[in-house]
């Protein structure tokens, strides 16, 4: 376990939101932008200058340091504010509060002047995932669009951040509570930004975490998911050769996948069909799109470098290193099948922000996997978590589960079993 990194994300939202101030969360946030712009301006121009004092002394100035990390805990709380990560209107100031999603930052440490001369340039990768999952930067918000295909984790959407935004909006004007999932996404984006912003900063000189399950450590894992990933999480060894030719390698699992999916749409209507009618899917169509569902992941793990070897083209279970658990025919509900297609928007939406990260993680993996032989952890981590999220979006798409996919980065914990009073006993005695 690597040392836990100094600007740490804390989160102790109870999802509960208030709709009146949901509903009009952008009119609210206009004073905010303002202030903003005009603190972003200013923080631009101390930038230069600590740039320069942090150059002569090996560190940033203490009263620099301070004004930094009120401007960076200041765009967490907005950035919370914004996404529905949290609930409350926070404040001007970025001093010290109990907020629902909050940053602790480090005090000011010696650094190496050359890795100061060149942070700029260091920061590029950084940053190009902190757009791609929202694009919170100095002065503003800003979203990017990736266009693909719209199954898997592919699909059109803006940044993550955003998606858990415009899908969280709608949840918590109906409901009054912020679902778990994209509370968790939201927080993740916005922790994962105030790391590249004190990088930038020089308020740290440890590199931004990409690693959902290391910012959210603190956080409780969500319930258990029927579809969630299995298989060695240590193994980071990456072949040079294969990585270099990673695409044209993958060309025969593409071709073959397009080709399984022609079979697979009209399975899966059949089975919708007959989930309606008897409230169970036919077991053989099950395991045929289950397969469909395994080699469609085990593809994207493939090609976005999630994992190394190359994959068979059968998509059995236990076959690769990184595998998709998927659970065995079950009742479902056929109020839930009935509308299972436009139920599934906002999870492919979802997704579709998703594909913007794991296109951006994916193409610095194969940068960094060249030069060192081995994938980035954090980058791998994130990667895994696109590539779960698409798993599960399949699964529910094709009907092999019911359970509506998790938008949270953790993956799920099994449920805590309470000891039974005759278990107890004897322990006591």
């Amino acid at each position: 376990m690597h040392e836990r990194h100094p600007v740490t994300l804390v989160v102790r939202d109870d999802l509960r939101r208030s709709r009146l101030t949901v509903f009009f969360r952008l009119l609210l946030f206009i004073p905010h932008a303002i202030w903003l712009t005009l603190w972003s301006i200013a923080v631009i121009v101390g930038a230069v200058a600590g740039w320069i004092a942090a150059l002569a002394l090996g560190r940033l100035p203490g009263s620099l340091h301070r004004f930094f990390s009120a401007y960076i805990r200041y765009t967490v709380h907005l950035a919370a504010y914004l996404t529905l990560a949290a609930n409350p209107y926070p404040e001007f100031t970025g001093s010290v509060v109990s907020y629902p999603v909050d940053v602790e930052l480090p005090g000011p440490v010696a650094q190496s002047r050359w890795r100061i001369l060149f942070r700029l340039v260091l920061a590029i990768p950084a940053t190009m995932i902190s757009v791609s999952l929202g694009g919170w930067i100095p002065g503003g918000y800003a979203s990017t669009s990736t266009k693909g295909t719209s199954t898997g984790v592919n699909g059109n959407a803006s940044g993550l951040g955003f998606a858990a935004a415009l899908l969280g909006w709608f949840a918590s004007v109906f409901t009054g509570r912020m679902p778990r999932g994209l509370r968790d996404a939201g927080a993740y984006s916005a922790g994962y930004r105030a790391q590249v912003l004190a990088y930038l900063l020089l308020v740290t000189p440890r590199y931004p975490d990409a690693d959902p399950t290391e910012l959210l450590d603190e956080l409780d894992r969500p319930p258990l998911h029927p579809v969630r990933i299995v298989g060695d999480s240590t193994d980071l060894r990456r072949s040079r050769v294969t990585v270099l030719f990673r695409l044209p390698l993958a060309i025969p699992h593409v071709v073959w996948l397009g080709l399984w999916t022609v079979l697979a749409v009209p399975t899966v209507v059949i089975q919708w069909l007959v989930t309606l009618v008897i409230g169970r899917p036919i077991r053989k169509l099950h395991a045929f799109l289950a397969r469909y569902v395994r080699y469609s992941f085990v593809v994207y793990a493939f090609l976005f470098l999630v994992a190394n070897p190359f994959p068979g083209f059968t998509g059995k279970a236990g076959q690769y290193p990184l595998d998709l658990v998927l659970p065995p025919p079950g009742r479902q509900k056929r109020l839930k099948t009935a509308f299972r297609g436009l139920l599934a928007i906002p999870a492919w939406i979802f997704g579709g922000a998703l594909g913007s990260v794991l296109t951006v993680a994916a193409i610095l993996s194969w940068f960094a996997s060249l030069a060192k032989g081995s994938a980035p952890e954090g980058l791998r981590n994130l990667s895994a978590y696109a590539v779960r999220y698409g798993g599960q979006v399949n699964a529910y798409v094709f009907l092999i589960t019911d359970a509506y996919p998790h938008a949270s980065p953790l993956e799920g914990a099994d449920p805590v079993v309470e000891p039974t009073a005759e278990a107890a006993e004897p322990l006591a005695a």
